[in-house]
């Protein structure tokens, strides 16, 4: 059976990427770590590559050396239980140096786009009422962290 597997290219922050993310999400961990020799284009012990789970996923991190930038063209979205849960995944990505942006989306401290948003939002959206979908998309767009209770209220009216 064929997998696929995310892989983040980064120039030295590999390691230190893969252990901040799995210090953030339930059910992740740190699996094999590949490192460079003597005489490699990075120091000798400098890992190459890190095989991690983020909520039981497979992803890699690689210090690959000077990498391209990381854009919201590809990002991970995050659905979470709760406003408690969206407030602690989000704060979480955002320390030591991260950047929001609106609608729920933000880049980490090592560029890399998230979406953290509430599992609720594919419903209040895809509501059949248009008028209350509509209120759900106006509250929403000048969100930057995503308030479930103001999403809710916009559907209630």
């Amino acid at each position: 059976m064929s997998t696929i597997t995310p892989c983040l290219w980064f120039g030295t922050e590999a390691e230190d990427a893969a252990t901040f993310y799995v210090s953030i999400f339930k059910n992740s961990r740190i699996g094999d770590v590949s490192r460079y020799g003597e005489g490699g284009p990075l120091p000798a012990g400098t890992a190459i590559l890190v095989e991690l789970e983020l909520d039981g996923r497979p992803f890699q991190a690689l210090n690959g050396g000077p990498p391209s930038a990381f854009t919201e063209a590809v990002s991970f979205a995050v659905e979470v239980e709760g406003q408690d849960e969206l407030d602690r995944i989000w704060d979480a990505l955002l320390s030591d140096g991260g950047s929001p942006s609106q609608c729920g989306w933000l880049k980490d401290r090592f560029g890399v786009s998230w979406q953290v948003v509430p599992v609720q939002l594919k419903s209040l959206l895809s509501d059949p009422d248009p008028v209350r979908s509509q209120r759900v998309m106006e509250a929403m767009l000048p969100m930057v962290k995503i308030s479930i209770p103001d999403l809710q209220a916009a559907y209630d009216g």
